[in-house]
């Protein structure tokens, strides 16, 4: 019989984002091993099933904070995980936000989704810190793209950390001449942002917003694209970028620690945070320079190699292996034995 795993995630299905879509493939990955419970983090962590679970794996440490603290009030000799989102590691650990640094305290193993995340966690918790990157199925690249229009394609619901803003603004920028468009895919969970886009799409033909998609509809429109546009603050390894590199669409992205982690520091479609001149070069480039263009599809397809499901499983299902491994050894079926591997970063 398969022992039971807790799966808890701040956000479910109707959410429709990177955070449910991680939680959704994870458990999915992890069922031929464990009998998997996926719930909300405000669910309770007892009373049923959920009693007879060897390991609790939560996905965000300030967001899933009661789940974490009611599974080491109720199981504290079992183990735990919890997986570091983009605003734990860029935003609640900086500012020292209380629940975000007692999950990480109280975690037997953390995971990261990319590489470049390991800068930024304490030396101490490196070592039984696991890099999980983030997978996608394989599409054929679309053949048919316009060899006369750039069609780059942002997405992400809209709030701050994704920063639309600045990819406005960067069309705004671009001269009338240059045949880019730019298609905005993603729910308006700010409504300020939500009406600076829709200003823009009443002035510049170029620019649309199509609102939140299905994510089998969302993929055809990234594999179908010439770019995607990242243009985030913070990532903590976004999922969209997996998706781009799975279905041979370069990314042209901010340079900063998601991006880098999952595309490389020598990958040269990156601008800087906030840099609406800098992408709107990228952009003219890559509508003007197809060579330039299909040099990042090769970079791209080369990260691609790093997100195979097969690879992503492999590490989620070792991530939680070690962390039973690392507890006290008082569950039954999962004696004692050595700590787990150090920091399974990606080469």
């Amino acid at each position: 019989m398969r022992p039971t795993l807790l799966l808890v995630t701040p956000f479910l299905a109707s959410a429709n984002n990177g955070n449910w879509r991680t939680a959704a493939r994870w458990a999915r990955m992890l069922a031929p091993t464990y009998r998997v419970i996926l719930q909300p983090a405000d669910a309770p962590v007892t009373g049923g099933a959920r009693d007879a679970a060897v390991a609790m794996l939560a996905l965000h440490a300030r967001r899933s904070r009661a789940a974490i603290a009611g599974w080491k009030r109720a199981h504290s000799d079992r183990a735990l995980v919890v997986a570091l989102t983009g605003t734990d590691l860029y935003r609640d650990v900086p500012a020292g936000d209380a629940d975000a640094l007692a999950s990480i305290a109280e975690a037997d193993r953390l995971v990261v989704l990319q590489e470049d995340a390991l800068r930024h966690l304490p030396a101490v918790r490196r070592t039984r810190t696991s890099v999980v990157v983030q997978s996608a199925r394989t599409l054929v690249p679309w053949a048919r793209k316009s060899a006369t229009h750039l069609n780059a394609i942002l997405v992400g619901h809209l709030r701050d950390e994704k920063d639309p803003r600045t990819a406005l603004a960067a069309w705004r920028l671009l001269p009338s001449d240059v045949p880019a468009t730019l298609t905005i895919v993603g729910a308006a969970l700010d409504p300020a942002i939500a009406d600076d886009v829709r200003a823009a799409v009443a002035v510049d033909s170029r620019v649309r917003w199509l609102g939140a998609r299905p994510h089998a509809w969302t993929r055809q429109a990234i594999r179908r694209a010439h770019v995607l546009v990242v243009a985030s603050r913070m990532e903590g390894g976004a999922n969209v970028v997996a998706e781009a590199l799975a279905s041979g669409t370069p990314v042209i992205g901010t340079r900063m620690s998601g991006n880098l982690g999952m595309l490389g520091a020598d990958y040269p479609g990156y601008f800087e945070v906030g840099d609406a001149a800098g992408l709107a070069a990228a952009i003219a480039r890559a509508a003007r320079d197809r060579r330039w263009l299909a040099s990042l599809a090769r970079c791209a397809e080369r990260r691609a190699r790093m997100t195979t499901p097969a690879a992503e499983a492999a590490s989620i299902a070792g991530a939680v292996e070690a962390a039973i491994a690392g507890a006290t050894g008082k569950i039954p079926g999962f004696p004692a034995k050595a700590r787990g591997p150090r920091a399974n970063a990606p080469t």
